[in-house]
């Protein structure tokens, strides 16, 4: 069955850097477009990041402003999120996604994506 596993969260300060993995299992990963979402206390899942398939596609929410990098590693079935100067507002659980339901086109939204990780913390104190 699919399993997507992040790992790579934490807890840091302000102006530091995170890096996310998320291990794909049970589907050809080098099929897929993979993304990235996080969901704060109180608010709805957003959308964060999304790479394709072939990784010359890739998106990123405004808030990013250069600050995150979405990556693949199709030899290792893994996604990553490189995240830099992390601000208390990006405190939140960061989800990891697989998109199997269409190759050609890169979602940005959560009704899009098929399958979900358990997710992963990250806390970013001022």
């Amino acid at each position: 069955q699919v399993q997507l596993v992040e790992s790579g969260g934490g807890s840091v300060q302000a102006g530091g850097s995170l890096r996310l993995s998320c291990a794909a299992s049970g589907f050809t990963f080098s099929d897929y477009c993979m993304g990235w979402f996080r969901q704060a206390p109180g608010k709805d899942r957003e959308f964060v990041a999304a790479i394709s398939w072939t990784g010359d596609k890739i998106y990123y929410a405004d808030f990013t402003r250069g600050r995150f990098a979405i990556s693949r590693d199709d030899a290792k079935d893994t996604v990553y999120l490189r995240m830099n100067i992390l601000k208390p507002e990006d405190t939140a659980v960061y989800y990891c996604a697989a998109d199997l339901g269409s190759r050609w086109y890169v979602g940005r939204t959560v009704a899009e994506y098929d399958y979900w990780g358990q997710g992963t913390q990250v806390t970013v104190s001022s």
